[in-house]
């Protein structure tokens, strides 16, 4: 309930504020986003290389991971 009720709040704010500051809100919002799953696709690749440095990931083909799945099934 509280966060519908911020959420609510926000829109509230939002659609108080004239139309060209709803662009640039939108705008700025747009950006941080953006740079918010830059940051995680960023991450990902780090952990991705490190596990692969570790040895923690294998290579092969859809085959070769198809066989590995049907073990693990047995």
């Amino acid at each position: 309930m509280i966060k519908e009720s911020t959420f609510q709040q926000a829109i509230e704010t939002v659609e108080a504020l004239s139309p060209e500051e709803q662009a640039m809100l939108l705008e700025i919002i747009q950006n941080r986003l953006r740079e918010q799953k830059r940051q995680e696709l960023l991450e990902n690749i780090k952990q991705s290389e490190q596990d692969y440095a570790e040895g923690n990931v294998k290579r092969g083909s859809v085959s070769d991971l198809m066989k590995d799945l049907e073990q693990c099934e047995s």
